[in-house]
């Protein structure tokens, strides 16, 4: 099994649709880390799990310095931006949205 791990550093802002009172409901920003895990049993031709490139292309070209409420098509919580992420990168199996440096959410398949 190969696997590799791509970082990106994300800025972007969001505002949360919650059942209870909180200042995240207001709009705010954050410099999201986001880590995106992939694997595969066998390398593509040109000897590669997955691009790194295109994988930054993909994720920081939909999400970078935008607010994630007009972009994605549901609550944008770290969890679900992890799961949508997961959902969108080739061989991806976990990834890793971190908000802060204290707050992070993980999505694994």
């Amino acid at each position: 099994m190969y696997y590799v791990v791509k970082r990106l550093e994300i800025s972007a802002a969001h505002s949360l649709m919650l059942s209870y009172e909180s200042k995240c409901e207001e709009t705010h920003g954050h410099n999201f880390i986001i880590k995106i895990y992939c694997k595969s049993e066998k390398l593509n031709f040109d000897g590669m799990v997955t691009d790194f490139t295109q994988i930054k292309k993909k994720i920081e070209g939909a999400l970078d310095h935008k607010n994630l409420n007009n972009v994605l098509p549901f609550n944008p919580t770290a969890e679900n931006i992890a799961r949508w992420i997961c959902d969108n990168v080739d061989h991806a199996y976990r990834v890793e949205v971190w908000e802060s440096e204290n707050n992070m959410a993980a999505y694994e398949r």
